[in-house]
């Protein structure tokens, strides 16, 4: 397969973006990476190296566009000859196994949504050339991590746990899904968004055992507070959409500390006056 990598990129990642790039280049070294820089300035000549295509795509009225970056990554990366399209979060490296994974998976499915576990490395773990990576394997509980090599094809109730920090896609099952819902800026939804198209498109959802990636770690907040108002209109789009409200664990935190209320038809607004947390 022609393996093309599609990461989103802004100033703040810059540092975890070169990582990954330096990663792919030592586990996959003729696999093509497409960045794509959210920011409103261009993006700078660091991630110009060889076989990295940079593209822009600034913010729109309401944030991030991160919908619409990883629309035009992927059209790029299919564009330029992709057979198999891995999407990366800036904040993650690959491990040594997870591109023949997820190449093995696609094989193995043809026309799935492919998920890898993922491992959220701990505070001042320096990466170095991978040493201790193995060491330091601890897929996120919340999702599913079968042994390595073997792949779990999702029941209909496991969508909401698909999140866009790794999976892969073909062309054929990117163009059946048809892109992320561009109406979605800023933060949250549109990973949830995906994963309920490809489910009611009938589009398998494949946990690919092994396919590991790490995340670098960094400073968070949760609930996302920075983020409220995001999660909050992107929340009621998605529910427009589905008829439920994504990132519930997130909204129940907000209205704890006052800052989210429940609507009368079972939906949530921000809380304006003084004081309010934000």
């Amino acid at each position: 397969m022609t393996v093309v990598v599609v990461t989103l990129a802004s100033a703040t990642r810059m540092k975890h973006v070169a990582n990954q790039i330096r990663f792919v280049r030592r586990v996959a070294p003729d696999a093509g990476h497409v960045v794509v820089w959210l920011d409103e300035t261009p993006a700078p000549d660091v991630p110009a190296l060889a076989g990295v295509t940079t593209l822009h795509v600034p913010p729109g009225p309401e944030g991030l566009r991160l919908a619409a970056g990883r629309n035009r990554g992927a059209d790029t990366a299919i564009g330029r000859g992709a057979t198999l399209v891995v999407f990366l979060d800036a904040d993650c490296v690959p491990g040594d196994d997870l591109f023949p994974l997820y190449e093995r998976a696609a094989d193995a499915h043809p026309g799935a949504l492919l998920s890898g576990p993922v491992t959220y490395l701990p505070e001042g773990f320096v990466l170095g050339t991978g040493e201790g990576l193995d060491e330091a394997t601890a897929p996120h509980a919340a999702r599913p991590a079968p042994p390595a090599g073997s792949t779990v094809v999702a029941g209909a109730d496991d969508y909401p746990l698909f999140w866009s920090l790794s999976f892969a896609v073909t062309p054929a099952t990117w163009a059946r899904i048809g892109g992320f819902d561009e109406r979605y800026e800023g933060y949250g939804g549109e990973d949830t968004d995906f994963a309920y198209t490809a489910r009611s498109l009938d589009v398998p959802l494949v946990w690919v055992g092994g396919a590991h990636a790490y995340h670098q770690h960094h400073p968070t907040s949760s609930p996302p507070w920075r983020h409220l108002p995001d999660v909050v209109r992107n929340g009621g789009l998605f529910a427009e959409r589905w008829g439920e409200w994504p990132m519930g664990g997130w909204l129940e935190a907000f209205e704890r500390e006052g800052a989210v209320r429940r609507t009368d038809d079972g939906g949530w607004a921000l809380v304006d006056g003084p004081g309010v947390p934000r």
